[in-house]
């Protein structure tokens, strides 16, 4: 029970508090924790695990995973309880959002929190399974087969994305609170969750909740390719010349075309150059042939030709080198493109454009910068804040090498500990220091 004693009651005063800034205020009188086996949810009540060991140590898996469970039953008052959704529908509505604002919370409680959902990273290992492994957030909760990554972690992954690269946090933060007030005690569907957001945001998100909740399409973008080039200072300049053309022939159709016939034989329609004479100017009456122009005169305009740079603008431009940078998107959701470039010198620049830059084409897009410093690598997506699940192709360097973590490094940095239930059977680090 010393868990209990310690942590419940302050990390349920927490909960109340921080869902309460992120949606509405917290209507009823009273929320409580009891110590259980597991995590189970009532209105107003819940029943959460933590158990210490005989000695009375705990391991540093169940004192987080006890955390998570408070923070994840209190907070099942505002999702469904209170924005009251239909859970045997869309799980995801319920435990997704909850999910979503437990990480929001835990991240309140200790900036060392090690969430295990929400952040973009921790999504990687299940949205690169294959293809007929996984189903869409969208999917019905009767046919769901991984119910924790699909109801619980993927929206809660996709909503933090939006939040912190996508729309960024105020904006993010003031559309989802205007979610919870509007639909606080009322019954509200998918639609009305993605309605409300673009809505009280005024962004166009219907990219992102296609890809993200009703695709299985992973995010994996690529640098495909960089082209590096730098300016010529001493091209010769061009030589002037004259240049002949032909004046432009009349604007209008060769052809009388069905519209325009109809309008002519339609006695109730006037046009507005027949009610008014002055609107009849030069070009009214070229192009019905009443003013003549020789179309096949030949005319001479000059060009000037262009002249040397001086030194001054030499030296200007001496160190300029454009960087051509050509993305291939692999996976198949659009993500905002997010590069640290690295100089010779040591120094660091990030810059991020918008999932917008995918709008023309959605498989390739390229982007051109211009340094005044020789660049010696670029880095895709630095923070992992896009649930990119191929990293390998996220590095370019100037010198051709990687610098990459191993699969290994991968795994090691992301065990976790036991996050549920009683000890697995290891001696945890309070035993080991001799400390309780």
């Amino acid at each position: 029970m010393v868990l209990y004693r310690k942590y419940s009651t302050k990390a349920v005063a927490h909960t109340i508090k921080t869902y309460s800034e992120f949606t509405i205020p917290y209507p009823y009188p009273v929320a409580q924790s009891v110590e259980a086996a597991n995590g189970m949810e009532y209105p107003m009540i819940c029943f959460n695990y933590g158990r210490t060991e005989k000695d009375g140590t705990y391991s540093e898996g169940i004192k987080n995973g006890m955390l998570g469970v408070v923070i994840h039953e209190v907070g099942h008052n505002f999702f469904p309880m209170i924005i009251n959704s239909d859970e045997r529908q869309w799980t995801w509505m319920d435990e997704g959002l909850n999910t979503f604002v437990e990480y929001l919370t835990e991240e309140r409680w200790d900036n060392k929190f090690p969430s295990k959902r929400g952040p973009a990273w921790t999504i990687v290992d299940y949205m690169k399974l294959p293809k007929d492994q996984l189903e869409p957030i969208m999917t019905n909760s009767e046919n769901i087969v991984q119910f924790g990554p699909n109801a619980y972690s993927k929206p809660a992954t996709g909503l933090n994305i939006l939040r912190e690269t996508i729309m960024g946090r105020e904006l993010f933060d003031k559309a989802f609170k205007t979610y919870a007030k509007r639909w606080a005690f009322k019954h509200p569907e998918p639609a009305d969750f993605f309605r409300t957001m673009e809505d009280a945001s005024g962004e166009d998100l219907d990219w992102f909740w296609r890809g993200w909740f009703y695709g299985t399409d992973p995010v994996d973008i690529a640098i495909d390719k960089v082209t590096i080039a730098t300016p010529d200072l001493n091209t010769p300049p061009r030589e002037a010349k004259e240049i002949k053309y032909k004046v432009d022939k009349p604007a209008v159709n060769d052809f009388e075309d069905i519209s325009k016939i109809r309008n002519r034989e339609d006695k109730n329609i006037t046009f507005y150059v027949d009610k008014d004479k002055e609107t009849q100017d030069f070009y009214y009456r070229y192009d019905r042939g009443q003013e003549k122009v020789d179309n096949n005169k030949e005319y001479t305009s000059k060009f000037e030709g262009t002249e040397p740079l001086t030194q001054k603008e030499k030296d200007k431009f001496k160190d300029l080198t454009a960087y051509q940078i050509d993305f291939v998107n692999k996976g198949g959701l659009v993500m905002p493109i997010i590069l640290e470039f690295t100089f010779e010198d040591g120094t660091k620049l990030t810059d991020k454009s918008s999932a917008q830059i995918w709008r023309m084409n959605e498989q390739k897009v390229s982007k051109t910068y211009y340094f005044d410093k020789k660049l010696k690598s670029i880095q895709l997506d630095p923070m992992r804040e896009t649930a990119d699940i191929d990293t390998s192709n996220n590095f370019w360097s100037n010198d051709g090498g990687t610098s990459q973590a191993s699969k290994f490094e991968l795994f090691k940095q992301k065990e976790g500990g036991n996050t549920r239930g009683a000890s697995n059977g290891k001696v945890n680090p309070m035993q080991a220091a001799g400390k309780k």
